[in-house]
């Protein structure tokens, strides 16, 4: 919805908005570009009788700013159809969908774009780093979109990329996810076939070989082209390790070796992020070594292994891996880098998913990688499956007592949230620059 407003200000709009809980980075994008941002919703936010009223998915019937614009017959739209309507229809559109990796990879997709002369448009549920905005509108013909398959509005309960319609699409991978919406993994794979169905035959779709949700959905039908990527397979785009931590790997396509990628990344799932963005951005043109060349200077996305502060050899980490698999490909791809060095995970569970407990038997084993496990729990309602690195606290006090009993030389601590973490990132960076540590 920052992006949204974003795009909204740059088409010459007048933009203002209402939100609750609204933290960093993206409070800060939206007062740097001019945008009123209100704090809590109410009927009085519509005094001023805006020509038109874009509703998150976040917002259902009973909320008093919904409630006002339907008694009071102000236009409203989702998100996802004004960007249809407003902006898509005459680009070429490369989106990202998946259940995770959609973040980094949208980035990576936009910054090699714009790294080979694209100026690309581009909206991104997080900030690449590269850009320092998580949206803009261009005269390009090209625009990149994270392509969410959470629902557009509690008016439309079609997942938003279906309104999208890419020309080039990259299915990144698929899991059971957003257990508020969908009831199992059968009804997500429908919403993703909905979304095969818009992309032209002309068009491209790019996957990861072996992943068998993806398989079974693209075997309801699929009137596209579909490239595979793979590392150490038989993709048709496919990446050799010399690197365990995935931060070197050369780049092959149809089997002829096309480079090498050094970069600051980890994590085998960066490179396959990388892989299916260089197969993208092949689709509209640009040629493998470029790309290549391209992601050597990306610099990843706020929030995502962001280093928040270093000393006195502690690193803390900002993360915003929030599902067992995304926490788990993050924790071992740091493993990878740091070697026996100490790693210390603390974890806020707050996405829907995670606080109806549908992960609570696989939370323990993605967090094997970490030394110490930390899960801040203020309400402990839910009975977790504990492993023996991990411990429950209900308050940040005591998380940030346990911080400075386990930090040392060597240490790696990584806040994982989808969140603000009620402040606890601020707090732990104070801490280690006091001297404290």
């Amino acid at each position: 919805m920052a992006g949204l407003a974003i795009l909204a200000k740059q088409l010459g709009h007048e933009v203002s908005g209402s939100d609750q809980n609204v933290y960093p980075p993206m409070s800060d994008q939206l007062r740097a570009q001019g945008i009123t941002l209100k704090e809590g919703y109410c009927a009085e936010n519509l005094n001023d009788k805006p020509d038109l009223v874009i509703i998150g998915n976040a917002l259902s019937r009973g909320n008093s700013e919904v409630e006002a614009v339907l008694n009071q017959n102000f236009r409203y739209t989702s998100g996802a159809q004004w960007l249809s309507e407003n902006v898509l229809q005459s680009k070429w559109v490369l989106a990202v969908a998946g259940t995770h990796g959609k973040t980094t990879t949208s980035s990576m997709l936009a910054w090699i774009l714009e790294a080979n002369g694209f100026n690309p448009g581009f909206l991104i549920g997080g900030i690449p780093l590269n850009f320092g905005v998580s949206a803009r509108l261009t005269d390009s013909n090209f625009f990149v979109i994270e392509a969410d398959e959470y629902d557009a509005a509690f008016f439309d309960k079609r997942s938003k990329f279906v309104h999208y319609r890419p020309r080039t699409a990259i299915l990144n991978n698929l899991e059971y996810d957003h257990a508020d919406i969908f009831p199992d993994l059968a009804a997500i794979q429908k919403q993703f076939h909905h979304f095969v169905r818009t992309i032209p035959s002309e068009g491209l779709l790019i996957a990861p070989e072996n992943d068998l949700a993806l398989e079974e959905t693209l075997a309801l039908g699929c009137w596209t082209p579909v490239t595979y990527t793979s590392i150490q397979g038989q993709g048709s785009w496919n990446a050799d390790l010399f690197s365990r931590d995935g931060s070197h790997f050369a780049v092959y396509f149809t089997v002829h070796h096309q480079g090498e990628v050094r970069w600051n990344l980890t994590g085998e799932h960066n490179v396959r992020n990388a892989l299916a963005a260089m197969a993208a951005a092949r689709h509209i043109g640009i040629s493998p070594n470029n790309a290549i060349d391209a992601l050597s200077q990306f610099q990843n996305v706020k929030r995502r292994m962001e280093v928040l502060a270093s000393k006195n050899g502690v690193t803390i980490y900002d993360d915003f891996a929030h599902h067992p698999t995304a926490i788990a490909t993050t924790l071992d791809g740091l493993r990878q880098r740091v070697g026996t060095e100490k790693i210390i995970a603390i974890i806020e569970p707050r996405s829907n998913t995670m606080r109806l407990g549908v992960h609570q038997h696989t939370l323990a084993a993605s967090l094997r990688a970490a030394d110490v496990a930390i899960i801040y729990q203020p309400e402990s309602h839910s009975t977790l499956t504990l492993a023996n690195n991990t411990v429950v606290y209900e308050t940040l006090d005591e998380i940030v007592a346990r911080f400075h009993s386990e930090i040392q030389q060597g240490c790696h601590v990584v806040l994982m949230s989808n969140g603000s973490f009620g402040g606890l990132h601020f707090r732990l960076v104070n801490e280690l620059r006091s001297d404290l540590t």
